[in-house]
């Protein structure tokens, strides 16, 4: 490529706020499973008894995920979204289960899930009903906390649909966040303030960061290919806010993983895999794990991705060069050692060459005196020893991208003697 057609982006200050919602939680980001983006509100168990939400479609999931290594690669959230509690609070004001789908109740299913290693989430809103017109938290915030604690959950996702005034979005979320450290129940708190509020006006970050552990900026994944450029664009124009944000107990969430299922081809479905990892994304997959294809199980329990995802550093990465159709994305990880990944825009013709250099990758500095370089998707491959004037050729296809680790090799002094 041309160095010519490149444009290298200033780098976003990396420094994470002395500040996060002290619940101790989401040290790093969140991996587990959420019903939303591949199951959506289908309540017809009738005609639909295989993909509605009812408690089976929870038990099985997380059957699955013990016996098919998806606990054992980290994912440890079994998670229930939105179409899953009664029309009717109960006498005393409390949600309740839908009877029909979740006879056992929600209870007896946080026992199920906890019996197999793994925890549950469960899904509220922050209005007067949820997005999909369930009774809303709105008045009820100490209730539903309480509520949530006693069945044994162990996140909640509080969306930000039918606020009446949605200046009261943020008192609303720090409500709840109230509540739910008051129940002394560790609950992950995942939240959609900053999503709703964009649409008014930047929200304020830093109170946002004091109150959840993740939270949601952009509009809902879909199944395809557009939806995932849409997100990773956006975050892109505004990684300067999003990025110094990020960090051990909170973190944005650029929605699900909707790898395994029907929009994505494999490229796209490293892409984004790859990206949430750069990102330092909760992985949450929204997928039927009852069938999904052995390359795409592989992808999402790829460990050296994994491992991206959750270093210990947990600073969130970003887009450091856009030009000729190819980004480049960076992340510093733990022992002074980056992520790099670098995707083909491109949507015609063949597999494209780039070249990692000092030019092209300004962090490649650390490679001064020399660093190990190690190639993870789309396969992986040990590049070698490269030093501060190498440069190293990779073939991105399009909508692919190609995921490296670089890890700096300490000169010995006696090299010199």
């Amino acid at each position: 490529m041309s160095v010519s057609n490149i444009v290298l982006i200033g780098l976003v200050s990396l420094l994470v706020p002395d500040s996060a919602l002290d619940n101790g939680l989401a040290i790093t980001p969140t991996m587990g499973w959420l019903h939303w983006e591949r199951f959506m509100c289908n309540t017809d168990c009738d005609a639909d008894p295989q993909n509605c939400i009812r408690e089976e479609l929870f038990m099985e999931m997380a059957d699955v995920m013990v016996k098919e290594g998806w606990k054992d690669a980290g994912y440890e959230f079994v998670c229930i979204d939105d179409c899953w509690p009664s029309h009717e609070r109960d006498a005393q004001g409390r949600l309740q289960a839908d009877p029909k789908r979740f006879p056992s109740g929600i209870k007896k299913l946080a026992d199920y899930v906890h019996a197999k290693g793994l925890k549950l989430g469960i899904y509220a809103d922050v209005g007067t009903r949820t997005c999909a017109g369930y009774p809303g938290t709105l008045g009820y915030y100490d209730i539903d906390a309480k509520t949530f604690a006693d069945w044994g959950v162990d996140l909640l996702k509080f969306d930000g649909c039918f606020m009446p005034d949605w200046h009261q979005l943020g008192e609303g979320y720090m409500n709840m966040s109230r509540a739910l450290n008051q129940t002394g129940r560790s609950i992950v708190y995942s939240c959609e303030w900053p999503l709703y509020e964009w649409q008014h006006q930047q929200p304020d970050y830093e109170a946002i960061r004091k109150t959840c552990n993740h939270w949601r900026n952009y509009g809902d994944v879909y199944d395809q290919w557009t939806s995932v450029k849409s997100i990773l664009d956006w975050t892109a124009d505004h990684q300067k806010i999003l990025v110094p944000m990020a960090g051990p107990g909170g973190w944005n969430d650029p929605d699900m993983l909707i790898i395994g299922n029907f929009g994505l081809s494999h490229d796209q479905q490293q892409t984004q895999m790859a990206l949430w990892a750069i990102m330092a994304a909760p992985l949450l997959m929204s997928n039927d794990l009852r069938n999904i294809c052995p390359k795409a199980k592989g992808l999402l329990q790829n460990k050296q991705i994994i491992a991206i995802n959750q270093d210990p550093l947990g600073k969130q990465g970003h887009r450091t060069l856009k030009g000729d159709s190819f980004e480049v994305w960076e992340r510093p990880l733990s022992g002074n050692r980056l992520a790099v990944a670098v995707m083909n825009r491109q949507e015609i013709g063949g597999p494209r060459r780039f070249i990692i250099s000092v030019v092209t990758l300004p962090s490649w500095q650390l490679c001064d005196p020399k660093c190990n370089v190690t190639q993870i998707l789309p396969v992986y491959q040990e590049m070698g020893v490269q030093n501060l004037f190498s440069e190293v050729m990779v073939q991105v296809n399009p909508t692919g991208t190609t995921l490296l680790t670089v890890s700096p090799i300490k000169s010995n002094p006696h090299d010199t003697l």
